[in-house]
């Protein structure tokens, strides 16, 4: 453990003119964005354009205090298919994409469409408007993961999703 106190200073800001709960309900394929890059860093985008995807990472500047002291939660987004609470496992955050956790840090894969001088155009985000943007990284081969496994948990819920009749626009 070091000393020294850790200072994030964001790097830019998520604009979309989706409300959060828009946002919200887009979890699944993300939204179409732009971030804009304060001018001071502007120069570290040279040359960006070529990679297809990026790694973003954020701040989830809305989560509580009370949010953060969250350890276990249940995966609600999985409600939307038609599961009960009580249906789903308590976890630990750190098995989640859940923003209810001790750092409230967010990182997504966002495709790259354009830039325009300090703006970037992304799809597939699922940050606010407002979202301090805290560092891009290009998302590049040696980052891919071809082999991996999901718990026995992960696995029932999203064979749930998977079922026909299971589209959230759909009644549940």
């Amino acid at each position: 453990m070091t000393d020294r106190p850790i200072e994030l200073k964001p790097v830019g800001v998520v604009k979309t003119i989706l409300s959060d709960d828009e946002v919200r309900e887009s979890w699944h394929e993300g939204i179409d964005a732009e971030i804009e890059i304060f001018e001071q860093y502007a120069p570290a985008l040279e040359r960006i354009e070529g990679f297809s995807h990026l790694m973003v990472t954020f701040y989830l500047h809305e989560t509580s205090a009370e949010q953060r002291q969250t350890l276990r939660a249940r995966p609600k987004r999985y409600l939307r298919y038609g599961l009960k609470l009580e249906d789903l496992p308590l976890v630990g955050v750190f098995s989640l994409d859940s923003p209810h956790r001790p750092n409230p840090l967010g990182l997504t894969i966002v495709r790259l469409l354009s830039r325009r001088a300090n703006t970037l155009t992304v799809g597939g985000l699922d940050a606010f408007n407002g979202t301090p943007v805290l560092d891009i990284k290009p998302y590049t081969p040696e980052r891919c993961v071809s082999s991996f496994t999901l718990p026995d948990w992960f696995r029932l819920l999203q064979r749930h999703v998977e079922m026909p009749g299971s589209d959230p626009g759909h009644g549940a």
